[in-house]
């Protein structure tokens, strides 16, 4: 098994002391270091303590050996693309937001040119309560209606329990949504080249 505890905690953009901090309990930088380059026994119990604390599955933590894992080996700057130290494995979308805040995950697939949207796009979707709604105003969403239809475009508006969808097409109107049971916000778009 290989051990992916460091390239997760990269990803998400944390050091050893922040993801020691937020272990419940909390641990310390070095035995966080420790479990990542093997030096002390990665355990059931600290896969759940350290997932928990990146807010993803403890499974993600690891893989097998014969599992190929895409690598990141560029990152693309203002100067152009630059090769990294050294490559480290890039983490899916799944991995990633396995458990943000215990919020449903779905994937909004693109059959049609729509705004900035291409065949073949997903998107990623996070479901939120439609008391969350504001900290999706101004983003894409997906919106349940009536009659198992859908509403998606830019959450412009929020008033009791209507919620406001701008359609991505241009000069479409805005459609209206009464008390829908969730929202779903977009927070990934990933396209084949």
């Amino acid at each position: 098994m290989i051990n992916r505890i460091r390239d997760i905690r990269k990803s998400k953009g944390l050091t050893l002391a922040e993801l020691a901090e937020a272990c419940d309990p909390p641990t310390t930088a070095q035995t966080i270091g420790r479990l990542e380059t093997g030096m002390r026994n990665l355990s059931l119990k600290w896969m759940e303590r350290i997932a928990g604390a990146l807010g993803v599955d403890a499974e993600a933590l690891v893989r097998s050996e014969e599992t190929p894992q895409a690598q990141i080996v560029a990152e693309l700057t203002m100067a152009g693309a630059e090769a990294l130290e050294s490559p480290r494995e890039a983490i899916l979308p799944t991995d990633l937001s396995s458990s943000e805040g215990g919020a449903a995950r779905m994937v909004l697939s693109v059959s049609a040119s729509i705004g900035e949207f291409r065949p073949g796009d997903l998107l990623w979707l996070r479901q939120l309560s439609p008391e969350d709604a504001g900290s999706a105003i101004n983003r894409d969403c997906l919106v349940p209606r009536p009659g198992g239809r859908f509403a998606f475009g830019r959450l412009i508006d929020r008033r009791g329990t209507l919620v406001g969808i701008l359609p991505p097409g241009a000069g479409e109107k805005q459609q209206v949504v009464d008390n829908p049971p969730w929202i779903a916000v977009a927070n990934m778009l990933v396209r084949r080249l």
